[in-house]
């Protein structure tokens, strides 16, 4: 009877081993010692961005190609060094400027409806545009 409990202990008192791996995160690009990032809005979605950062976002109306600037006026808070501003919601005469590196469209979603016992199936699918921007 003690030996069961014993070889019990060992064995869940053995330590586990992380599988996580650790992965060094790039650091924020700087502009004269300062970093500077924003939180903007686009697409029904906020970003937290810097510049150099690539970004996939909804795509937005208009003609736009590879290669073309966008201008995100919509921004929600700007950090320069130690120094946050917030918006209420938005900062008025701040924006954030970005080129469009890729316009393509994501894997396939499927959507499917179903009502057991009523014979309701409807399976649909559809690819959801995107823009890939690089933050200037």
């Amino acid at each position: 009877m003690a030996d069961k409990k014993e070889t019990i202990k060992k064995a869940t008192s053995a330590p586990k081993k992380s599988s996580a791996k650790v992965v060094a995160k790039e650091k924020p690009a700087t502009k004269g010692g300062k970093v500077e990032s924003a939180v903007i809005f686009t697409g029904g979605k906020q970003y937290i961005v810097s510049s150099g950062d690539r970004l996939k976002i909804e795509k937005i109306k208009g003609d736009y190609k590879e290669g073309d600037k966008v201008k995100f006026d919509k921004v929600l808070l700007t950090v320069n060094g130690g120094k946050a501003t917030l918006g209420n919601p938005f900062i008025s005469g701040a924006s954030v400027s970005a080129t469009i590196s890729k316009i393509g469209k994501a894997k396939k979603v499927t959507v499917i409806k179903y009502k057991q016992k009523s014979r309701y199936f409807k399976k649909r699918g559809h690819r959801q545009p995107f823009f890939e921007v690089v933050i200037d």
